[in-house]
């Protein structure tokens, strides 16, 4: 099981409270992640990531064990301990602005 945890206006757009307990088949990736989050919560499709291209919107990050993850490959295996859900993955909205 691994957790998801989202910011607010997220966490509000899916009507749900506190993290996300997510069953991901096969291995545990930022696609595969992203996938069953979306296929669980059909409203949050596009708002994290490209609907047609499947690339993370500008100002969200991806972090995991205290790492940012934005940049790597989508693809590329999560930690084992976000795998087991002993630490979640984080998707978190940045700041911007002066």
């Amino acid at each position: 099981m691994i957790r998801v945890v989202l910011p607010t206006n997220l966490r509000i757009l899916a009507r749900v409270d506190g993290d996300v307990e997510l069953l991901v088949e096969g291995p545990a990736t930022q696609r595969s992640v992203l996938d069953a989050l979306e296929a669980r919560f059909p409203m949050l499709r596009g708002t994290i990531r490209d609907q047609v291209t499947h690339r993370r919107r500008p100002f969200l990050r991806f972090f995991a064990c205290e790492e940012d993850l934005s940049h790597e490959s989508p693809d590329a295996p999560l930690p084992d301990v976000v795998a087991s859900g002993v630490e979640p993955f984080l998707v978190v909205g940045a700041i911007a602005g002066g």
